[in-house]
This record gives C-alpha cells, sequence and structure tokens, in this order.
C-alpha cells in the first residue's frame, strides 16, 4: 500500500527511536496495522491518523509513555485525532 510521504518519513524516523529489540517487532505490528485501518477508510494510501490509530491500538501498557514521547518527539500530533481514546495507566 502506498503511505503519504512525508508520513512514512516521520514513521521511519520514530522507529529509528525504538530500542533495537523492539524496533522490527513495533514496526512491522504499526505498519500492519495502518494499512489495515486506511483499508477501512477506504483510502488508497496510508495517512497520519492511520499510523497514530495503530500505535495507539498495538502498543502494550509497558512502552505506553514511551510511545507518546516518540509521537511527540516526531510531530506526530494525536491529539488532533481524538488519543488517547482511553488513558492508560
Amino acid at each position: 500500500m502506498i503511505w503519504e510521504a512525508a508520513v512514512e518519513s516521520k514513521f521511519k524516523l520514530l522507529i529509528s527511536k525504538i530500542p533495537v529489540f523492539h524496533r522490527h517487532i513495533t514496526e512491522s505490528a504499526v505498519i500492519r496495522q495502518a494499512e489495515a485501518i486506511a483499508l477501512s477508510r477506504n483510502s488508497a494510501q496510508v495517512e497520519e491518523q492511520d499510523v497514530i490509530g495503530a500505535f495507539f491500538s498495538d502498543v502494550p501498557s509497558p512502552f505506553y509513555s514511551m510511545m507518546i514521547r516518540l509521537l511527540e518527539q516526531n510531530n506526530f500530533d494525536y491529539k488532533k485525532y481524538g488519543f488517547p481514546k482511553v488513558i492508560k495507566s
């Protein structure tokens, strides 16, 4: 599936900042989920909202605060899309 260029660039930068032992599994899971979300919107391309939705749906609780920090550091405006829907502790 095609990714919006700016979103793909930000995503790759974010992934590069994830600890190496979690990087591959995170990248695979988020790509798969982001593409599924885009398809569910009947979109031909992955957009920022899809990537953000994927992160919020697939990140285990122990990594939640790190995810928030990485999203913010990489200019993903998750609040614009109504996240977090449920605040995890």
